[in-house]
């Protein structure tokens, strides 16, 4: 007889899970890990005005002007947007 462990194997189910939802979809791309919020689909904003640009409504985001104080928690999935004083966008990172 096999001893399994209940909590072993429903964390081990929990995982699996976890990885089918970040990797599979129609509708959504694969996350990639070098870019998980997907900073390199805005640069074509750098050196513009934050007031122009139109953002997805739905983005995890946040503008820091330069010199202002940010949270430290860290967010993967979350764009940061660097502004200058002027509102131009000088920076783009995830966290």
């Amino acid at each position: 007889m096999i001893n399994t462990s209940i909590p072993a194997l429903c964390l081990t189910l929990a995982t699996l899970a976890g990885c089918a939802a970040i990797s599979s979809g129609s509708d959504t791309a694969p996350v990639d890990p070098k870019d998980p919020c997907g900073a390199q689909g805005y640069t074509n904003f750098l050196g513009s005005n934050i007031t122009a640009v139109t953002l997805p409504a739905d983005l995890n985001d946040r503008v820091i002007k330069t010199g202002d104080p940010v949270t430290t928690d860290f967010d993967p999935s979350r764009l940061n947007i660097e502004t200058n004083d002027d509102g131009l966008i000088i920076g783009l990172s995830c966290g």
